[in-house]
């Protein structure tokens, strides 16, 4: 039998900007890894795990930022129905750019066909933008110019996780779920 790091299957990505938080200057008493989510984004986040419910979404992984909003994000969207496999809590996912979101995810099993990244901007929409290879969709260019909180990209990719790179990925869709 083929060695699974060995085939070319299809695999999924979800890049999840987290869901809105309280404004740093509501809360100057804590530091930004430990702001939490505001109502309306414990509503979206709800929202956006209700959305992925919907289209099958089913990660074998979740990697997420330690921040509290990020952490808040994905307990609401599991909350919601999303079961994953595993979940790793990634400090290099918090305010990363996109060269260390993609050695993240090159770390990710090649076993893995789905995989759910939580994270910030405008590292989670530089990675969408980077990766998806359709220039002129409606959705792409929205995409690129404006990737508001729990705003989520599916992309469709054939590569394995540790070859991923630019251009290399269908975006399969680009919403921003509201509650």
């Amino acid at each position: 039998m083929a060695d699974p790091s060995d085939l070319l299957i299809d695999r999924t990505l979800v890049l999840l900007r987290h869901a809105k938080a309280v404004p740093p200057e509501t809360r100057p008493d804590l530091p930004d890894l430990e702001r939490p989510l505001a109502d309306r984004g414990r509503a979206d986040a709800s929202a956006a795990g209700r959305h992925l419910v919907a289209q099958g979404i089913e990660p074998d992984l979740v990697l997420c930022s330690p921040s509290k909003r990020t952490r808040e994000t994905w307990k609401l969207v599991a909350e919601a129905g999303v079961t994953a496999k595993d979940v790793w809590y990634d400090k290099r996912v918090y305010n990363a750019d996109i060269e260390a979101l993609l050695d993240v995810v090159h770390e990710v099993p090649a076993e893995a066909r789905t995989v759910v990244v939580v994270g910030h901007a405008p590292g989670i929409p530089w990675l969408a933008d980077e990766l998806a290879l359709d220039g002129t969709s409606p959705e792409r260019i929205e995409l690129t110019q404006k990737f508001p909180t729990t705003g989520l990209a599916i992309l469709h990719l054939t590569t394995r996780w540790a070859d991923l790179a630019a251009n290399e990925a269908d975006l399969v869709e680009y919403v921003v779920p509201r509650a």
